[in-house]
């Protein structure tokens, strides 16, 4: 599926590129592995060859997906309705660490919309924040990656699209 040296995402950890592949046994069989070194984190793994669908792991976006989750992005978000209590954001959020773990492109650029459009709203709390940030840097990984540019320039596209789509102010919360 995967060979060496490809860029991959593994799901609410980011890009990693596979490193090594090689065999070890175990249980008395022969298992094939994939060492994946993360971009942005002091981490590596090893994942079982046959687990990878099962882990989430998938290819690099391409151009076009990232440009699809561009315009995701610059859609209006769905309804939120502001809380009065901290009920509906322990909802949202265990949806969203549902989403974020999936690994999903579109998922994600979702999560970073709706938090970006709350934030112009209101204050986000301190998980919000931390949300939107990990949201954040994984799109701006894959954008790097996929896009071949620095990172940074990633965070700034992604930053410049929201405040294009002022329409979105105008939404009823």
């Amino acid at each position: 599926m995967f060979s060496l040296n490809d860029k991959v995402v593994y799901p609410g950890y980011g890009v990693a590129l596979i490193c090594k592949v090689f065999s070890r046994e175990v249980a008395g069989s022969s298992v094939m592995f994939y060492e994946l070194k993360f971009q942005n984190k002091d981490m590596t793994v090893m994942v079982p060859k046959d687990r990878i669908e099962e882990v989430g792991i998938r290819p690099l976006s391409s151009t076009c997906h990232i440009d699809d989750m561009l315009k995701t992005i610059t859609q209006p978000a769905k309804q939120i309705k502001t809380e009065t209590a901290g009920s509906n954001w322990n909802k949202r959020n265990k949806e969203y660490q549902s989403k974020i773990s999936t690994g999903s492109l579109k998922d994600i650029s979702e999560i970073y919309r709706d938090l970006k459009f709350i934030s112009r709203v209101k204050e986000l709390s301190f998980g919000e924040k931390t949300l939107l940030l990990k949201a954040e840097l994984l799109l701006a990984e894959e954008i790097s990656a996929a896009q071949q540019v620095d990172e940074d320039n990633a965070i700034q596209k992604l930053r410049s699209l929201f405040p294009a789509s002022e329409a979105l102010l105008h939404t009823q919360i």
